[in-house]
């Protein structure tokens, strides 16, 4: 901008007085004013579209940036999984020629193998959820089974011979 001290805005006024005269000058530098006010405004307006200009070319750049780094990390992801899937099919396949024989499964459970596995589940789930094992709860002739409130009721009720006070 122009540098305008106190010294030539002081003859710059005089001038104007003596060019212009004292009737008009007032009107004159009432217009100048607003002149001057409406350049800084128009001024201050170039300025702020230049600076939202290169603010979006700075964001459309990130933009394009990020995109592709997006892009990127999808195709990567991409390539990844399917790797992934395709070592998983692969060791299927191993696995199921390591099980499969010729005519079928090489071990298939026989009926009296699941009665006895179901046999024992309870057994096993009760060991590995109490806090002692079963060989000391044996050992040490320690209930290894609970008894419900019914059952125990049931079993340790007296036999039904009635008693007759006043006989």
């Amino acid at each position: 901008m122009i540098d305008l001290g106190l010294t030539k805005i002081a003859l710059i006024g005089a001038v104007a007085l003596i060019v212009i005269g004292p009737e008009k000058l007032p009107a004159v530098a009432r217009m100048a004013g607003t002149l001057f006010g409406r350049a800084q405004r128009y001024i201050s307006n170039v300025k702020a579209e230049v600076n939202r200009e290169m603010q979006m070319e700075e964001l459309n750049k990130m933009h394009s940036n990020i995109v592709n780094a997006a892009n990127n990390l999808h195709k990567t992801v991409a390539d990844d999984i399917a790797e992934a899937e395709q070592d998983f099919t692969q060791a299927v396949a191993e696995a199921n020629q390591s099980y499969l024989g010729g005519d079928g499964w090489k071990h298939v459970p026989s009926e009296q193998n699941l009665a006895e596995k179901s046999k024992h589940f309870r057994k096993k789930k009760l060991s590995h959820t109490s806090s002692l094992p079963m060989w000391f709860k044996r050992q040490s002739g320690r209930k290894s089974r609970v008894i419900s409130g019914a059952a125990r009721v049931a079993r340790y009720r007296p036999s039904s011979k009635t008693i007759n006070f006043f006989n």
